[in-house]
C-alpha cells in the first residue's frame, strides 16, 4: 500500500462524471477515481472548510465513529473490479484496541478520512505514473478519445465520436492502466461549488 493525498477534483468531460485525483504522497503517481456529485461536493466542502448548519452524511459517519469511541486509523483503496473501486475503513475500537475493517466506497471513505484527518492508502498496482502518461500523449493521435471507466456512458452528440468501451464485462488492470496513461490534464475541468 502507498499513502496518497487528494490532489484535486475535476469533471471528466467525456462522461460528465466527477473525478477525484489521488496522488502518491511525496511522489508523482496518480489514481483517478470516478465519483458521484454528492460525494464530490462533500469532499470539496471539507477541503475548503465549508460548514453546514446540519451534518451531512459524512459528518454523521464521523460523529458515529467518534461517539462510539472509535478512531479511523486509515482508509485503504484496495482494488477495482468490473469498473468499481473498493475501499476499506479501518476503525480502531477504544478499550480493546481491535481494528475493524469495514467495506466502503472510496468516495465515502475519502470524505470521512478528510474529516477525521486519517491517512489514505492505495494499492500500488492502481497507481499510474505521469511520465508514462506524457510519453503516451506524444505517441497518441489527436482525435483519439479516452474510454469511459467507472461511470455510465453518456450518449454522444451527433458530431462527437463515442469513446470506446471495455470489450469484456470486467475491465482488466492493463486496460485501466492504458486508459489512465492516456489521460491529460485538459481531460479534467475544475470543480467549483
Amino acid at each position: 500500500m502507498v499513502e496518497v493525498t487528494v490532489a484535486r477534483l475535476g469533471l471528466d468531460s467525456s462522461t460528465q462524471s466527477y473525478v477525484v485525483i489521488l496522488q502518491e504522497k511525496g511522489g508523482t503517481r496518480l489514481l483517478p477515481i470516478w465519483i458521484g456529485q454528492p460525494e464530490a461536493e462533500s469532499i470539496v466542502m471539507q477541503m475548503k472548510n465549508v460548514r453546514r448548519e446540519r451534518p451531512l452524511t459524512h459528518d454523521l459517519c464521523k460523529h458515529l465513529i467518534l461517539g462510539m469511541g472509535g478512531s479511523l486509523r486509515r482508509v485503504q483503496i484496495t482494488k477495482v473490479q468490473k469498473n468499481t473501486y473498493y475501499a476499506e475503513l479501518h476503525i480502531q475500537q477504544r478499550g480493546s484496541g481491535d481494528v475493524v475493517s469495514i467495506d466502503a466506497r472510496p468516495s465515502d471513505s475519502i470524505a470521512i478520512a478528510l474529516r477525521l484527518s486519517a491517512p489514505i492508502y492505495a494499492q500500488e498496482s492502481l497507481l499510474t505514473t505521469v511520465e508514462e502518461e506524457e510519453e503516451e500523449e506524444e505517441q497518441r493521435p489527436e482525435q483519439e478519445s479516452p474510454p469511459s471507466f467507472g461511470a455510465p456512458p453518456k450518449p454522444p452528440a451527433a458530431s462527437t465520436p463515442q469513446p470506446p468501451q471495455p470489450s469484456s464485462e470486467e475491465a482488466s488492470s492493463e486496460a485501466l492502466k492504458e486508459y489512465l496513461e492516456r489521460l491529460r490534464p485538459e481531460d479534467f475541468g475544475k470543480f467549483s461549488l
